[in-house]
């Protein structure tokens, strides 16, 4: 017995030996240098906050002085000499390093690929290889690091932490995040910085953002038309079809806040500035629960939510507007984050802006020559955002936003009444859009945290018309007032299961004003929608199966009336190479837009928001779903997915017809059915793409003779075809085009072209929609090239054109009255962008 207690202290004598000679001891630097100072009985000169937070394994006892310094050169990032056999003197070495390390999933160590490193000024940064291994030279020694990837915790490290000597690269192990189990599937899809995750939807990383043919900036509303089943039939941007919806049935939410307005320059430019925006995520199928509106689509645009203790920035011009924004850490818990935009048309009339004006004012009174009068036009746009980070501690976060958009045209007419006297007059036209906005993130234990978020949007159009030739004073005023207030609260019962309660309120107020002066009318409606909603969802993610499934229930308390919508998103994978996906949702919109003919601006088309009346005007509700196949090896990505979609509720005055039924109100649906296909293979320089969509849109309005018809944006082929290449690290082209089948339009009865009706003739149209435009096609290119001012201020320079070939493309056609012979006709032929170059350049620190 006594032998075994022997051998037992012995075995763990001999373990303890082992493992402290395996294993050395780091200590403090100040203590390795007052030993040995005592050793040598030499003094050391240096500052206390250099070496403060340096340690390291103690020199071995039997080094000479010389070898102690030289051992202490190799372990820091300090500068040990000896003036003489008394004195040491330590310094800060002012020089860069190199820096390196490995990226690992915190699940099972797997490499994660295409993680971003970056300084907090973005001046430093590069991605990680295939192993998730990333190394960066000539780092300064006091910068700090991010490393950061899409669903997983963001970590920062100081350049000492990452400096490597011997390829001795540190690993860095990231965690996912606790309230996303949703990660990414497909880590560059088209171009850098976009994504795509497991629940189909498709993510804009707008600092990590390539390039994209035609575009100079990561604008995720015009991204988003290279995907399959995504159509913009008017060329705007603000105008975005999805899977045959019209551009109101996308819900547009930007930090959590829901937004009214989609486009300056009436549609032509998104007017979200992208440089604050950190991530934005598209979903056309089986969305969360958690959102309600948009029938047709989501859009969920999130800014930056991180606090880096960095002070950064930066600002751009290009030929339509200049931007400026910056980071501006306040505290260690709080920071700020501020951007502007304003346009420069006023001041400098580029070949850009000849492009657009001329683009958005065709066949308008702006934009045609008068004998009779001069007129004068001036057009300026600006947006702004700002948003305060407070992190209370590591459970606590809240957030404040503010967002502003506005539009400005204002129109001078001046007209001689005779040799002594004119008569001179303005009109104006103005769209705004502001929003505020917060919330409350708290993790109460590591399974329940909650999310609770309120906002406040305004939307205002207002327009005041003056007519010279009859003193006539038209106004006109679109107001939106909407406050939401909702609490999510998720529950983790694992790393592969999630679940999400929630509730949701919404008050919505809309009024809409018209004023006539000469001869006096005034009409005025107002209408206010309470809306309670409540919704559950269980998100499933293991193994090959990804598993999304929730209800929401709507309660419409003007109406007492409940909307039951259930959501389903599934993912299987069959196969290394194969997977299959399952969508379906029912939704609801409660606002919709309708088209103005009669109360136009100037002849510029005007949409008003109105509120459902559940009679003449009813809740918009969908019913869809979709099944697809997913292929997915050595990076070559192809997809087709079928879907059915019916949006019943809509009404004849949002859908702006140009037939026989412009002026009526009826109520209706639409019905879109098709095919989707998209092929991409990328690689570490270059990703190539085509996607091709097939579609039927039908109408049916059951007063209307015929009843069903062919819908406005009724595409039935549509072709993209894009190539993105990075040529050498700092210079990236992309070129590509698009085709598809001209949209329908409906002719005069030939031979009998116009009708009386009542006081006036108006234009006698044929079947509705029965003919189609011309096929629409269209070449665009981008080249970005980024450079080194300094070596804390980056720049890029880009440059893009639009319709490279010219192409002479109509997008609408309709008829009016011949004014000089009432029985005829004349066609009017709205057509897109000619070929539109445009020019950026911005520097960021």
């Amino acid at each position: 017995m006594a032998l075994n207690k022997w051998l037992i202290s012995l075995l763990l004598c001999i373990g303890s030996f082992c493992y402290g000679q395996n294993t050395a001891k780091k200590i403090p630097l100040t203590e390795a240098i007052i030993a040995i100072e005592k050793q040598f009985n030499i003094k050391f000169s240096y500052a206390v906050e250099d070496v403060a937070t340096i340690a390291i394994e103690k020199p071995a006892a039997s080094f000479s002085l010389q070898e102690t310094i030289d051992y202490l050169n190799s372990k820091t990032l300090l500068n040990f000499k000896a003036l003489d056999n008394r004195y040491v003197t330590v310094s800060v070495l002012n020089k860069t390093i190199l820096v390196c390390g490995i990226v690992l999933s915190d699940q099972n160590k797997s490499p994660l690929v295409g993680a971003s490193v970056a300084s907090g000024n973005n001046v430093i940064g590069t991605i990680t290889n295939e192993s998730g291994k990333f190394s960066i030279q000539n780092v300064p020694i006091n910068a700090t690091l991010t490393v950061s990837y899409l669903g997983f915790e963001s970590r920062q490290f100081s350049a000492k932490e990452l400096f490597s000597t011997q390829n001795n690269c540190k690993e860095i192990i990231l965690s996912t995040k606790n309230e996303e189990l949703n990660q990414v599937l497909i880590n560059v899809y088209l171009t850098p910085g976009l994504q795509k995750y497991l629940d189909g939807s498709t993510v804009l990383n707008t600092k990590k953002f390539g390039i994209l043919p035609g575009l100079i900036e990561p604008d995720i509303l015009q991204s988003i038309q290279a995907l399959p089943g995504v159509e913009s039939t008017n060329e705007s941007i603000a105008n975005i079809n999805v899977r045959g919806g019209t551009n109101d049935q996308n819900l547009v939410i930007w930090d959590n806040i829901k937004m009214y307005h989609s486009g300056h320059f009436f549609g032509l430019i998104s007017p979200y500035n992208p440089n604050l925006t950190n991530k934005v995520v598209v979903s056309k199928n089986g969305t969360s629960a958690e959102y309600s509106d948009g029938v047709s689509s989501t859009i969920n645009m999130h800014t930056k939510d991180v606090l880096t203790n960095t002070f950064s920035g930066g600002a751009g011009i290009n030929s339509i507007s200049t931007d400026a924004f910056l980071e501006i850490p306040i505290t260690k818990k709080l920071e700020f984050h501020i951007s502007g935009r304003r346009s420069i048309t006023d001041l400098v009339r580029s070949p850009t802006y000849t492009k657009y004006f001329d683009r958005s004012f065709q066949d308008t009174e702006i934009n045609r020559d008068s004998d009779k009068n001069e007129t004068s036009s001036d057009f300026y746009f600006y947006d702004y955002t700002a948003k305060l980070l407070f992190d209370w501690n590591e459970k606590h976060q809240f957030r404040a936003n503010i967002i502003g958009i506005n539009n400005a045209l204002d129109y001078s007419e001046r007209r001689t009444v005779n040799a002594n006297q004119t008569e001179s007059k303005t009109s104006n036209l103005s769209q705004k859009n502001l929003g505020y906005g917060g919330n409350w993130k708290a993790v109460w234990n590591p399974k329940l945290s909650t999310n609770f978020i309120t906002y406040f949007s305004k939307y205002n159009i207002g327009a005041a018309d003056y007519r010279v030739e009859t003193n006539q004073r038209l106004t006109e005023a679109n107001e939106v007032l909407e406050t939401g207030v909702k609490l999510n609260t998720y529950y983790k019962t694992n790393e592969n299961l999630n679940f999400l309660l929630g509730y949701q309120f919404n008050e919505t107020g809309m009024l809409n004003q018209t004023t006539v002066s000469n001869p006096f009318y005034s009409s005025t409606k107002k209408d206010v929608l309470l809306n309670h909603a409540l919704f559950s969802e269980i998100e499933y993610n293991k193994n090959n199966t990804y598993l999304r499934v929730g209800l929401r229930l709507n309660y419409f308390q003007k109406f007492e009336k409940l909307l039951i919508e259930p959501r389903i998103n599934i993912r299987q994978k069959v196969s290394n190479q194969f997977a299959l996906k399952l969508e379906g949702e029912f939704k609801n919109q409660s606002s919709t837009q309708i088209v103005d003919f009669e109360d136009d601006f100037l002849g510029v088309e005007k949409r008003r928001w109105v509120l459902v009346t559940d009679k003449d005007i009813p809740i918009a509700t969908s019913k869809q779903g979709s099944f697809g196949l997913e292929f997915n090896q050595n990076k070559l990505n192809i997809e087709a997915t079928a879907f059915y979609k019916v949006v019943d509720g809509i009404t004849a005055s949002n859908q702006g017809f140009y037939n026989s039924f412009q002026y009526n109100t009826a109520q209706g649906s639409y019905t879109a059915k098709g095919l989707e296909f998209l092929a991409n293979k990328t690689a570490l320089q270059y990703s190539v793409w085509m996607s091709y969509t097939y579609s039927t849109n039908d109408y049916e309005f059951n007063t209307f003779t015929p009843s069903t018809f062919p819908n406005n944006v009724d595409i039935r082929h549509s072709v993209s075809l894009g190539f993105y290449y990075n040529i050498f690290k700092n210079l990236k082209i992309a070129v590509g085009g698009a085709w598809r089948n001209g949209q329908p339009y409906t002719k005069p009865i030939e031979g009998n072209e116009t009708i009386q009706n009542g006081n006036n003739v108006v234009v006698n149209y044929d079947s509705p929609n029965n003919e189609n435009l011309d096929n629409f096609m269209r070449f665009d290119a981008s080249i970005n090239y980024n450079f080194d001012l300094s070596q804390l201020i980056k720049a890029s320079f880009a440059a893009g054109v639009i319709n490279a070939s010219n192409h002479d493309n109509v997008i609408n056609r309709y008829y009016k009255v011949d004014p000089s012979d009432s029985n005829n006709t004349v066609q009017v032929d709205n057509k897109s962008l000619g070929l539109t170059p445009n020019l950026s350049f911005r520097v960021n620190f």
